[in-house]
């Protein structure tokens, strides 16, 4: 069927024309896919109309089937599952679409449902569907948790996951392929029974132009590297036989349009030489008042919640006149005071509002025209994302201002500057084989409507996350559900799923289920507290281990706001307002990003101009190259430098792969196992994005002997094992699996288990495990993802061989350098080597150095 002979294209057509405006090409591309009853990718750059290509075809697709009706029929049932990553979304998209449904006269009713919906609202979407439910995959999964869920897909044609990139390569994205599999199963399962009906009676009624009645995928995405695999993820289970009922054809749909991104520089008066992480940027906020100012709305995007505190009460505090009109936005604070924010954002009653990644997405035709950057976003595809949340409607221009919190920072701007134009963007990575989801999924199902395992096992085996999963691995997982698996066989409270008469696996204990059903999700964290004010208005979440360190009286900064802790009870701090003038800013765990693959190759590719500048950010930087050019060398993208320094804290040896934080932290330890085995020597270890530091109070044996050889891929996974306390890191990483796998159980609402506890029944299942069961299956997970995720061992491999190919550079200069500063400040600031004011010792080194 033609798109543009259809009765829905013309109403759609003419509702956009009442506006002024007018489709794209890929909107219309991917409008004649979902009459099609193909499945997809649409790939788009943000502000750009994703969201419309998919919406607007489902109500094309509805108005065909009904083409004389469509104003009329109400109570339709769900006919598009919208999945959203983000809470702060959902509100957004669902004003949106009721927007058009509005304005085009129609019945469709459209439902939130995620940790803030009310029970009484889902109590009235389970008694009747609306037409459009928009999801977490947290809400999903409690969905399918529910008696006679299959029901609430009988209906369903469109399965929607919208930025996809953000839930590909998590647990949460595994999370949605198996949600996939199940309700395209129950969407079969659906039309067969229909067509079995005997005669007389009414049968389901399939769309005229299509073959199947089972819903289709279609996935919406902004720029990834990996295009095709996420295509490939998300839609793996169509390509079963199970589903795919004679119809194929999954596709990509392109935006071939370039969405113009400006970024401009926020440039210091002087350029410090010896620059340090994190000081610089809050001294530039005076910078910021006038963009502010001559905009009509900006955000401004912090990469820490910590951060955020700090530069909205530096803003308010140098701006006063900016009261009343500017806003705090992280997700530690309260939901209603973030649901006001956003809400004064869409009417524009804000000037300004500090945010950090929980306003990185968001839903078409937003009125903000600004954004500003304060810090290195870490990854191109990142600063795409927030870039565009300005100029937000298709065909205006983002337009991003890049503030550095350290000189150094605006390489990362120059940087950031090519790799947009030559279009580098990150891969996203899928997980493989996460058993602690899947055993989390299997008594999900048990607790709604059971499932048989013959069934379940090809279901899962049709995503692609568990493609690969062997009958062993599978009867292993099944065995720890039901019976505790070897290690715990003699505890009936792991004894979770029974299967009953019919061979139907179920769970009939309530509390069991009702446990269960308290912890579906795969985001784990440390213990929150909840922050009351005495009066008893709650404010919002931190968490617990920066709490606990504060005494009665101490003094912080949290939701905009400076308070003076009272007490602690029942997992709950008591605070009231304070008029102290010193206060701490929370830090939250897991605050500092690392570099990615991509920015880093553009990265070391940009220092091949730092004395050839040609952008206004290398420009600037021309005294500090200068220097490190004459106190030692400037790394080419082809190089490694090595610095070796000697001062009074002993002998510093500085490498410089650019490869990011997490890589350094795997390979400067490596590094520091292989000199160890040339002579006995102890080492502290600092690192950055840039580099990384070792130091020591004897020489280090590195020259052009040896240093090659430090840096060999042989023996990699052996030293690796041998250099960090792996068994230590996958007891940590063990905790979160088992948290997730259901293995340990995390509280009560109001009465959380507190982080050591958690981590203590953890090291106990650990220790059981390793025992008398070495070859259980979570426990080979937790090691694996020791490996793939915290040590990234394919991507430390690949920096490994890339130097081994690079020329080796090793420079001895006779006192600190640019590049090697703000890695040795780092070192100070984690290591507490003086008892000096640590701001004041990094002055009266700045000082000493430029003299």
């Amino acid at each position: 069927m033609k798109l543009k002979n259809t009765k829905g294209y013309s109403v759609i057509q003419q509702w956009l024309a009442s506006r002024n405006m007018q489709a794209f090409r890929f909107q219309e591309e991917t409008w004649q896919h979902i009459i099609n009853n193909k499945s997809g990718l649409v790939n788009a750059p943000t502000g750009c109309g994703k969201t419309f290509s998919v919406f607007l075809g489902s109500l094309i697709q509805f108005i065909n089937n009904n083409p004389e009706t469509y104003q009329k029929e109400k109570n339709s049932g769900l006919q598009l599952l919208w999945i959203t990553p983000l809470r702060a979304l959902a509100k957004d998209i669902g004003r949106a679409m009721e927007d058009v449904v509005q304005e085009l006269g129609m019945q469709w009713q459209t439902g939130i449902r995620n940790g803030d919906t009310d029970i009484n609202e889902r109590q009235r979407q389970t008694r009747n569907m609306p037409e459009v439910l928009i999801i977490t995959p947290e809400s999903l999964m409690l969905l399918l948790a529910q008696k006679n869920y299959p029901n609430f897909f009988k209906s369903l044609h469109i399965i929607a996951v919208d930025e996809w990139h953000e839930l590909l390569g998590s647990k949460r994205g595994v999370q949605v392929e198996l949600a996939i599999s199940r309700i395209l199963a129950v969407s079969c399962k659906l039309q067969a029974a229909s067509e079995e009906k005997p005669a007389g009676v009414k049968r389901q009624k399939p769309a005229a132009h299509s073959t199947q009645f089972t819903a289709s995928v279609w996935g919406i995405s902004a720029t990834i590297g990996n295009l095709d695999e996420a295509r490939e993820v998300l839609l793996s289970s169509l390509s079963s036989p199970l589903y795919r009922n004679g119809v194929g054809g999954e596709v990509v749909v392109k935006a071939r349009m370039d969405k113009r991104i400006e970024v401009i520089s926020v440039l210091p008066d002087e350029i410090e030489k010896y620059p340090w992480a994190g000081h610089l940027g809050i001294k530039l906020a005076e910078k910021v008042v006038p963009i502010v100012e001559q905009s009509n709305t900006t955000l401004i995007f912090i990469n820490t919640r910590s951060m955020s505190e700090l530069w909205y009460q530096t803003l308010l505090t140098i701006a006063p006149q900016f009261a009343g009109v500017i806003a705090l936005h992280h997700g530690s604070i309260e939901h209603e005071l973030r649901v006001w924010v956003e809400e004064a954002l869409h009417a524009q009653k804000l000037k300004a509002v500090v945010c950090t990644a929980s306003l990185d997405l968001g839903v078409d035709f937003r009125p903000v025209d600004t954004v500003i950057q304060v810090g290195s976003p870490k990854g191109v595809a990142r600063f795409l994302q927030r870039a565009g949340r300005s100029g937000h409607a298709p065909g205006d221009i983002s337009k991003v201002y890049f503030l550095p919190t350290h000189s150094l920072e605006l390489v990362e701007a120059a940087a950031l500057k090519s790799a947009i134009h030559e279009q580098v963007i990150e891969s996203r990575q899928p997980m493989l084989l996460c058993f602690d989801v899947l055993m989390q999924y299997l008594c999900t199902l048990a607790i709604g409507e059971g499932f048989k395992q013959e069934e379940i096992f090809e279901e899962i085996k049709s995503t692609y996350c568990f493609r690969d999963i062997t009958v062993e691995e599978w009867n292993e997982i099944l065995q720890q559900i039901t019976g505790g698996g070897r290690a715990l066989e003699n505890y009936d409270e792991y004894k979770k799923v029974e299967i009953d008469e019919k061979g139907l696996y179920r769970i009939r204990n309530r509390r069991i289920a009702m446990r269960h059903r308290m912890q579906i999700g795969t985001i784990v964290s440390d213990a929150m507290m909840k922050v009351r004010m005495m009066n008893g208005s709650y404010i919002g979440m931190i968490e617990e281990w920066f709490l606990s360190r504060l005494e009665p009286g101490d003094a912080f900064t949290f939701a905009g706001r400076n308070l003076e802790l009272v007490m602690i009870k029942e997992m709950t701090a008591h605070v009231k307002k304070s008029s102290k003038k010193k206060s701490i800013i929370p830090s939250w765990m897991g605050g500092r990003m690392s570099l990615t693959a991509n920015l880093g190759m553009i990265l070391r590719r940009t220092f091949n101009k730092a004395l050839k500048p040609d952008s206004p950010e290398l420009k600037a930087l021309q005294p500090l190259f200068k220097l490190q050019q004459q106190l030692s060398h400037i790394p080419q993208s082809d190089e490694l430098l090595i610095e070796q320094i000697e001062s009074k804290d002993g002998f510093h040896l500085l490498v410089y792969p650019f490869e990011g934080r997490q890589i350094h932290e795997a390979m400067s330890s490596i590094l520091a196992w292989r000199i160890s085995q040339i002579t006995p020597i102890t080492f502290s270890i600092a690192m950055n994005d840039y580099g990384f530091e070792l130091l020591s109070d004897q020489p280090v044996p590195v020259d052009d002997t040896n240093v090659r050889e430090l840096f060999t891929t042989n023996d990699l996974i052996a030293d690796i094992q041998r250099s960090v306390n792996s068994v230590e890191m996958a007891s940590r990483k063990f905790r979160d699996i088992a948290v997730i796998g259901g293995l340990i159980f995390t509280g009560y609402p109001g009465e959380p288990k507190k982080a050591k506890h958690l981590q203590a029944s953890a090291s106990l299942l650990f220790k059981v495990f390793s025992e008398y069961d070495p070859n259980n299956i979570l426990l080979r997970q937790a090691y694996h993802e020791v490996f793939e995720q915290q040590m990234e061992e394919v991507r430390l491999r690949t920096a490994l061989e890339r130097i081994q190919q690079n020329e080796i550079i090793l420079k001895f200069p006779q006192r600190f350098t640019p590049l090697s500063f703000p890695i040795i400040v780092d070192g100070l600031s984690r290591y507490n080597l003086s008892s000096e004011r640590f701001e004041d010792r990094i002055r009266k080194m700045q000082n000493q150095l430029e003299e």
